[in-house]
């Protein structure tokens, strides 16, 4: 037997990773905009110790992590977590057969199609679409560089899924050290979306300035910023930066380099891809001041991006990154603030 799904299109955001190229080719293949859905939120929210080894990372994303970056839509996701190598391939073959796509976690050590083969060790998420049990072959999209979209051998793809993700050198770095555990993923997509209208967005853009300008998080169901555990809104932004330069500082803590990388890459992710949902609103609804609010939100996803570059390079002395971490949040605050700004002004 041999499935082959229509309507699987390759998507991804440059500033992106495998969970939003995922989700995006997910919601393309039920009829979705994916930049329409994904691109909505633009938030804070982290609870201290929440932190999950994986590419595929959101905070709060626990239980749904579709739920989690598109709040504003009736989208979730659930993982299954087969109990064995068997029923894992079994549960998967099921429902691609079914006529539904499906999201799988693998390590791109295994995937010969991916740079990191036999190489590097760390998560990853991509899309089943299909399988060929004659030629003992699935097909798997897979938008991040270089792209793929095709067929592998049911043993490579059950390596991927099936590895301990060890941390075997000093490159298996951030997404290593926790188990694969042949998880996959499914989606569900409401039958109500919102219409793409000028409502729709102003309704999005005060949600947001709302939850930002409170301190509260906005995909953990309005959770106001503790001063303690819970990060949320603008306030718990600036203290989530405090604290990662004041234990920076302190030098003897080598877990905030890994917390503040992968935390600081969903936050670019989301920001980066909401600058560009407000640039689309602009564009198609006429309205030139979300153009330029996109613009000022690009800038603070580019901040974002430098954090990531600041503490990525500090493992070996997270002392000396720390006056740059400190100018870099500084700008990166004043920018959130100038958006936020013009974002009020928008509603």
């Amino acid at each position: 037997m041999r499935v082959e799904l229509e309507g699987v299109r390759p998507w991804r955001h440059d500033l992106g990773h495998c969970l939003h190229a995922t989700m995006g080719v997910l919601l393309g293949a039920h009829g979705v905009d994916p930049l329409q859905v994904l691109g909505a939120a633009w938030g804070f929210g982290y609870r201290s110790g929440d932190l999950r080894r994986e590419e595929y990372y959101v905070p709060f994303g626990a239980e749904s992590l579709l739920g989690a970056m598109a709040p504003h839509h009736p989208v979730s996701s659930r993982w299954h977590c087969p109990a064995d190598a068997e029923s894992a391939w079994t549960e998967v073959r099921e429902v691609v057969a079914d006529g539904r796509a499906v999201a799988a976690a693998v390590d791109n050590f295994h995937l010969p199609f991916r740079p990191a083969y036999r190489d590097v060790h760390t998560n990853h998420l991509l899309t089943v679409y299909g399988f060929d049990d004659e030629r003992d072959e699935v097909l798997l999209a897979d938008p991040v560089p270089p792209r793929f979209q095709g067929a592998i051998t049911r043993a490579e793809f059950a390596a991927a899924r099936s590895s301990a993700n060890p941390e075997d050198h000093d490159r298996d770095l951030f997404f290593t050290r926790n188990p694969i555990g042949e998880r996959w993923l499914e989606i569900t997509v409401g039958e109500e979306l919102p219409a793409w209208d000028p409502d729709h967005v102003r309704s999005v853009i005060a949600a947001n300035v709302s939850a930002l300008e409170n301190d509260r998080a906005l995909a953990a169901g309005g959770l106001t910023d503790d001063g303690t555990d819970l990060f949320g809104g603008r306030k718990g932004m600036a203290r989530f930066l405090d604290v990662a330069a004041a234990r920076m500082r302190a030098g003897d803590d080598p877990e905030v380099v890994d917390e503040t990388f992968v935390v600081a890459g969903t936050v670019l992710a989301e920001t980066g891809v909401h600058a560009d949902w407000l640039a689309a609103a602009g564009q198609d609804f006429g309205r030139p001041e979300l153009r330029e609010a996109a613009r000022r939100v690009e800038r603070v996803a580019h901040h974002w991006s430098a954090v990531r570059i600041i503490v990525g390079n500090a493992r070996e002395d997270t002392a000396a990154a720390t006056e740059a971490l400190e100018k870099r949040a500084t700008a990166l605050l004043a920018d959130q603030d100038r958006a936020l700004d013009l974002l009020a002004d928008c509603v």
